[in-house]
């Protein structure tokens, strides 16, 4: 069960990637994650899904992030063989 804390970050986050960060990162950073974390407007970009999470827990250890791939729909593909 998600939390309502951890939606509102979600939200806020995917609202700062749409009106700031989309078109700069989509045109420059394609394929690369982004971890947000709203309550700074801060980001942190990494080549993989962990490295922009540590990033960003590095540098807010207590407070939540919401991670994107840039320019995907999915963040993360969990994924077996199709036939």
């Amino acid at each position: 069960m998600v939390s309502s804390k951890a939606k509102q970050i979600s939200a806020s986050a995917k609202q700062l990637y749409e009106s700031q960060l989309r078109e700069r990162l989509e045109r420059n950073e394609f394929g690369r994650y982004v971890s947000i974390e709203p309550e700074s407007a801060e980001y942190f970009l990494g080549d993989t899904f962990d490295d922009a999470v540590n990033q960003a827990i590095d540098k807010y250890p207590e407070r939540l992030t919401h991670t994107i791939r840039i320019g995907h729909r999915a963040t993360l593909h969990l994924g077996g063989l199709t036939r």
